[in-house]
C-alpha cells in the first residue's frame, strides 16, 4: 500500500489508534449521516494543514483552540532547535532550569505580580485538578478544612479527569462517571444569550451575580472556590458574558472569603482582545489556569498561577502541609522555550493590536449570516465569533463539519453552534475564505436531510 495516501494511514490509524471525543463506529460508518470523517494531516504551514493526497485546510478553529502563530512558524522552530541542543528535561523536583524560570517570571509580570508563582502540568485538566487541589488545601493549612465545595457555572467545561468533572457542568462528558466525581454546586451562568427582553448583557451578568451572592450567603462558610471561564464558555456553545460578572463575582469572592479561581486555558493569551480575559474586567483571581495557546500551539504545557497569600500558606517545615502533586514532565524546558517565544512574538509584533483589526475583518465576514432565518446570537468578543443555528437535526453539526472541509476550511461545530477561532497570523484574504465557507456549509448542511 502506497505510504504517501490519506487511505493507508486512515486504515493504520483505525486499526490502532483510540481516537479522543469521537465515537470510533461514527468514523467507519461512512455512509451514516453520523459520519465523522478522520482526516490524515502530513504536514502544516501558517494557517494551513495539508492532507497526504495534497488537499489543503484551513484551521479556523487553531486545532482545538491551541494555535496561535500558525503551523510551523520559523521563530517558535528556532527556538526550539536552540534548546534541543541545550536540555530537553530534567525533574523540576530538586531541580530548575532558565526556560521555567523566566517563564514563571514573565508570567507573573503579565500579572502585574499580582500572581507570583507557577505551577507547572501538561494538559489543561491537570490545571484545573491543581487548582482545586490548592484551594482545599490552602483552607485546610489555614485552619479552614470546613471550606471544602466548590462551585462552578451552569454549563462550564474544565477538563474531563475525575477532579475537573467535579466543576464541568456538560452533562455528555460527566454522566457516565457520576459515580467516580464528587460534584459541585452549580450557580446560574451569565450567558448573555439568556437574556430576557430589554435585557442587555450587563442585566444579565448582574441577575446571575445576585444568584451567586445568594448562594454565598447560604453556604459561602463551605465553599473553597469559584471557579469560571472568564467571558466565554467554550463548551457551552462559546457562550458569552459581560465583564460586569467577574467584576461583581471578585467582591462577592473577597467578601465571603473564597477563592477565585479564572480558567483561561481557551480564553487566555489574547483570545478574547487582552492576553488575559479577566483583566477587562480589571480583576485579578486568585488562581489562574493556563494551557492550549501558551505554549503557541506546539507542545503539552498547563500551568497554574496563584497568589503570594495561596503559595504562603504551604511553607512549613512539615511535610504534609506542602503541595504534593506532581507530573514526571513538569516544568519540560522544550515546551517552557516554545512558550517564552510565543511570549516574544506578543512583545515584539504588537499583536494584541494586530488581532483587533482581524477581529474587525472576522466580524465582517461574517455580517451577512445575521440575516439568515436560521442564525441566531451572531455575537464575538475579540477572536472568537460564533452563532447558533435553529434545527432539529441531530446530525447538523457533522453535516457542516463534512461541508466545511468540502470547502477547505476546519470549522467544528458545537452541537448547533458554529464558531471561528482562527490563528492570529490568518490574512484577510484567509477571513474571507472562511466566511465563504461558512456561508456555504451552513447552506449545504440545513438542505441535507
Amino acid at each position: 500500500m502506497d505510504l504517501s495516501s490519506n487511505q493507508a494511514w486512515l486504515e493504520r490509524s483505525q486499526a490502532a489508534v483510540w481516537h479522543p471525543c469521537t465515537q470510533m463506529q461514527h468514523h467507519a460508518a461512512t455512509t451514516s449521516p453520523a459520519h465523522l470523517p478522520l482526516v490524515p494531516i502530513a504536514r502544516g504551514s501558517g494557517a494551513w494543514l495539508y492532507d497526504f493526497d495534497g488537499k489543503r485546510y484551513l484551521d479556523g478553529i487553531s486545532s482545538w483552540w491551541t494555535n496561535l502563530f500558525g503551523h510551523a512558524n520559523p521563530r517558535i522552530n528556532a527556538a526550539l532547535r536552540d534548546q534541543l541542543d541545550t536540555l530537553e528535561h530534567v525533574m523540576l523536583a530538586g531541580f530548575t532550569h532558565q526556560p521555567v524560570v523566566e517563564l514563571s517570571e514573565r508570567l507573573s509580570a503579565l500579572t502585574g505580580g499580582a500572581l507570583g508563582h507557577a505551577f507547572y502540568a501538561s494538559d489543561g485538566a491537570s490545571a484545573t485538578e491543581i487548582a482545586l487541589k490548592m484551594s482545599f488545601h490552602y483552607w485546610r493549612n489555614v485552619g479552614r478544612p470546613e471550606k471544602a465545595e466548590f462551585l462552578c457555572l451552569a454549563g462550564s467545561y474544565h477538563g474531563e479527569t475525575v477532579g475537573a468533572l467535579a466543576v464541568t457542568d456538560v452533562a455528555l462528558f460527566k454522566d457516565a462517571y457520576a459515580p467516580l466525581v464528587r460534584a459541585a454546586s452549580v450557580v446560574p451562568s451569565p450567558d448573555f444569550r439568556q437574556a430576557a427582553a430589554g435585557e442587555t448583557p450587563a442585566d444579565v451578568a448582574r441577575r446571575a451575580a445576585a444568584a451567586l451572592e445568594k448562594h454565598l450567603q447560604e453556604h459561602g462558610a463551605r465553599i473553597a472556590a469559584l471557579i469560571v471561564e472568564p467571558l466565554v464558555q467554550g463548551a457551552a456553545g462559546m457562550a458569552m458574558y459581560d465583564p460586569e460578572y467577574l467584576r461583581l463575582a471578585r467582591q462577592l469572592c473577597d467578601q465571603y472569603e473564597v477563592h477565585l479561581i479564572c480558567d483561561e486555558i481557551a480564553v487566555g493569551c489574547g483570545r478574547t482582545g487582552t492576553f488575559f480575559a479577566h483583566e477587562q474586567a480589571a480583576i485579578r483571581p486568585d488562581l489562574m489556569c493556563l494551557s492550549k495557546g501558551i505554549s503557541g500551539g506546539y507542545l503539552p504545557l498547563s500551568i497554574v498561577l496563584c497568589s503570594d497569600t495561596i503559595y504562603a500558606a504551604f511553607l512549613d517545615d512539615s511535610v504534609a502541609r506542602a503541595f504534593l502533586h506532581s507530573h514526571s514532565y513538569t516544568g519540560n524546558p522544550l515546551a517552557c522555550r516554545a512558550a517564552l517565544a510565543t511570549l516574544d512574538i506578543f512583545a515584539t509584533d504588537d499583536v494584541l493590536a494586530a488581532n483587533r483589526l482581524k477581529a474587525a475583518k472576522i466580524s465582517a465576514a461574517l455580517a451577512p449570516l445575521a440575516d439568515h432565518p436560521q442564525v441566531g446570537h451572531l455575537r464575538q468578543r475579540g477572536m472568537i465569533a460564533a452563532f447558533d443555528v435553529a434545527t432539529d437535526d441531530p446530525y447538523f453539526s457533522r453535516r457542516f463539519y463534512r461541508a466545511a472541509l468540502d470547502r477547505a476550511a476546519l470549522i467544528r461545530p458545537i452541537g448547533n453552534t458554529v464558531y471561528l477561532m482562527p490563528p492570529y497570523i490568518v490574512s484577510d484574504e484567509e477571513i474571507a475564505l472562511l466566511g465563504q465557507a461558512i456561508s456555504g456549509a451552513l447552506h449545504e448542511s440545513l438542505g441535507k436531510r
